[in-house]
């Protein structure tokens, strides 16, 4: 098995295991964060009702324009500082952080960070 892949089914071993405790419920969705090695996303999704409240990724048009020129971990925060705005206006001020795992650190914790700036509880 490839490196990569080996890789990849550790981290999805840990998301596994962090998932069986982190869940979402009505007052406090889950913030998931899903990182690739140019972009990161992140959503707010309802657990109960398997809906996704608000979500924000490096991808997103209008952000386009402020990524421009900033390193990758200067990208995690702002995509931080939108979702927990688009949260803020679905009334959700109150989250729970599933890292995804991915270890916190780096551009995972500069999400956090951002989201906690604009208002998110976690």
């Amino acid at each position: 098995m490839e490196r990569s892949e080996v890789k990849r089914k550790a981290r999805l071993r840990r998301h596994r295991r962090v998932r069986k405790k982190v869940e979402g419920r009505d007052g406090r969705p889950r913030l998931s964060v899903f990182r690739s090695a140019r972009h990161i996303y992140a959503q707010i999704i309802d657990d109960a009702r398997g809906h996704t409240l608000a979500s924000a990724s490096t991808l997103d048009k209008e952000l386009k324009s402020e990524l421009e020129g900033l390193k990758k971990r200067e990208q995690a925060r702002l995509v931080g500082e939108i979702l927990a705005r688009r949260a803020n206006s679905q009334g959700v001020t109150r989250v729970v952080f599933d890292r995804g795992g991915y270890r916190y650190q780096g551009r995972v914790r500069s999400l956090a960070e951002g989201a906690r700036e604009a208002g998110l509880e976690f």
